[in-house]
């Protein structure tokens, strides 16, 4: 198959950058794509008609009934050309063409679906004010879009999470400049032709690609004319975002890395148990930030939870995409393969693999893809590495324990606080863990069980802020209160 090319678009219109790089696949090494890197000219362009559009022009004029319903023929765009979608993400990720259906394209229509609703609906903050000296007055406050927003995006969801960004901020107002992966640039640039038929005015949506440090993404970070930064990714990334945007105090949404526990106890239904251990240790490959990674058994089941998802993890099925039976995809390139090796090598050392732990032989040119083994381990501490940092890749520890207070004190023992998951037919004791674990969102007897109008982020190293329904809402807008006095 012949590359195809990847550009930029700006101001209504694909460009070509200052450079060409090379897109590898994931399955089998081979290049899928010529992706243009926006140099510092192009990142200017891209901010400077995104600044057009906010302040001037149809899109700053245009009235919220009528970014509505351009929010909803671009969801009816995204389904119009639904399998071309399908295929721009296989293409990068190397994930099941049916998981890319099911949850990545399905997901981004429903996104612009959800904050077109919430647009359509949410209201003004308004108080009657009186005060002890007989004074009246109405206070309400009226939301603005906060202007040019950089949305940065990772590859292990591209579009599911661009969508997750980009849908709100437009349905607030504001012009959004894209920085996708470099290793997953395509659905950002197909969006981009969605958009234009579904009649979004010029400026409003942009996409510049390239790397990070000295590439588009410290350009557009560090650029004076950003009002506010999204971000989704590693949070040594975050870190250094924040460092970028602190001179200018451009307001952050990050939602970062994750050390996902999940706690079984021994009351718990094991079937359906090790059933949802095994989707959220092993979905996507393990490229999901609220995927398990520590998974906690109560002692006298251990052994039962630990053969079923060595068993669940042999059952899975790796090879092409296009393949009905895959059900397991590469890693998203060969390097991130090194690093999750790596820790695969630290756990069999101090450890025990009871599943997995290299790298399997599917024969042909599939030999030159990211291809890994799904991994469940044994016999590490709570200071192990490999239970302490985040892998992001098809594995989890799974450690003992014999009480609640002990189990919530372990799980809690991280610098992480995205997702935890508790396991148990004592509701009442799974309301009580739940609220008890330092993270964003706790699941009971369920896992990526989602709400898109619940607030959505995470703890310490898992990120600053919260997104979904109004929290997104908020983050895109800025207030100004006005009083009238009666």
């Amino acid at each position: 198959m012949h590359p195809r090319s990847v550009r930029g678009f700006v101001d209504g219109a694909f460009v070509e950058g200052s450079a060409v790089f090379e897109k590898i696949s994931p399955v089998d090494g081979g290049v899928v794509a010529q992706v243009h890197e926006a140099g510092r000219e192009e990142v200017d362009a891209a901010v400077r008609a995104a600044r057009r559009a906010v302040d001037d022009g149809p899109w700053a004029r245009m009235s919220t009934p009528d970014r509505v319903a351009l929010l909803r023929r671009i969801a009816e765009g995204i389904e119009e050309r639904f399998e071309d979608f399908v295929a721009a993400e296989v293409a990068d990720t190397g994930k099941p063409e049916r998981l890319a259906r099911e949850l990545d394209v399905s997901r981004a229509v429903a996104n612009f679906r959800q904050f077109a609703d919430m647009a359509a609906t949410v209201g003004l903050d308004a108080f009657h004010t009186e005060t002890p000296t007989g004074r009246r007055a109405l206070n309400y406050a009226f939301r603005k879009p906060v202007g040019v927003v950089a949305v940065i995006v990772p590859w292990n969801l591209p579009l599911l999470l661009l969508t997750w960004k980009v849908a709100p901020a437009l349905a607030c107002g504001n012009a959004v400049v894209v920085k996708p992966s470099e290793e997953t640039p395509s659905t950002a640039a197909l969006l981009a032709e969605v958009m234009a038929g579904a009649g979004l005015p010029n400026g409003a949506y942009n996409v510049v690609h390239g790397f990070g440090p000295e590439s588009a993404g410290e350009f557009l970070t560090t650029h004076p004319g950003v009002d506010a930064v999204t971000f989704t990714g590693e949070s040594s990334t975050g870190s250094a975002i924040m460092r970028a945007v602190a001179p200018g105090v451009t307001p952050v949404s990050f939602e970062l890395g994750g050390k996902n526990a999940a706690i079984v106890f021994e009351d718990a239904d094991l079937d359906r148990a090790v059933a949802g251990l095994a989707e959220s240790v092993f979905a996507n490959t393990g490229q999901v930030c609220l995927c398990t990674e520590r998974v906690y058994v109560q002692r006298s089941v251990f052994d039962t939870v630990v053969q079923g998802l060595a068993e669940r993890a042999g059952a899975l099925r790796p090879g092409r995409p296009d393949d009905p039976a895959t059900n397991l995809g590469p890693l998203i390139s060969r390097k991130h393969r090194e690093k999750v090796l790596g820790f695969y090598a630290a756990a069999r050392a101090d450890g025990r693999l009871v599943a997995g732990g290299g790298v399997p032989e599917l024969g042909g040119d599939l030999d030159g893809g990211a291809w890994i083994e799904p991994t469940v381990v044994t016999g590490l501490d709570d200071g192990h590495r490999a239970v302490r940092e985040e892998i992001f890749g098809p594995v989890c520890a799974v450690l003992p324990f014999d009480t609640e207070e002990e189990v919530v004190r372990r799980a809690n023992d991280t610098r992480y606080g995205l997702a935890a998951a508790v396991w148990t037919e004592d509701l009442r004791r799974g309301h009580r863990v739940a609220q008890r674990m330092r993270a964003g969102i706790a699941w009971v007897n369920c896992w990526y069980l989602r709400d898109l109008r619940s607030p959505f982020g995470g703890f310490g190293l898992s990120g600053i802020g919260r997104e979904g329904g109004t929290h997104s809402l908020h983050f895109y807008t800025e207030p100004t209160n006005v009083c009238v006095e009666l």
